[in-house]
């Protein structure tokens, strides 16, 4: 997967927009950081530590920790050049629901 690809597909998740801190460029809902696209090839994406646990076991060669404090709060790498595109599409809308707002990721109720 090449990095477009992973931008427009974050992107087009709802409410999805791209920002940027420490000079690093992000993908955001609302304020809250989703992924982050810290070096050519690699993601961080917002995983709580049991989907961490539970990506490292079932993506080893795609996912990884993030060294230090970051990584024990779930902040995990993801190496997507060579990922599946099904495991990317999952990684991130993981990652996503995570941070979004309750009324993105209940679907309205219409009105009788």
């Amino acid at each position: 997967m090449r990095t477009e690809d992973l931008e427009k597909r974050a992107l087009g998740l709802p409410g999805a927009v791209e920002s940027a801190h420490f000079g690093k460029r992000d993908f955001r809902v609302g304020k809250r950081i989703f992924m982050s696209l810290p070096e050519a090839g690699r993601a961080v994406v917002k995983f709580t530590p049991d989907q961490q646990k539970l990506f490292l076991e079932t993506e080893p060669g795609v996912c990884a920790a993030v060294p230090g404090g970051w990584g024990l709060k779930g902040w995990t790498s993801v190496y997507f050049a060579d990922a599946e595109d099904d495991v990317i599409g999952h990684v991130m809308d993981t990652a996503w629901r995570n941070v979004a707002p309750k009324s993105l990721l209940t679907p309205a109720v219409p009105a009788e």
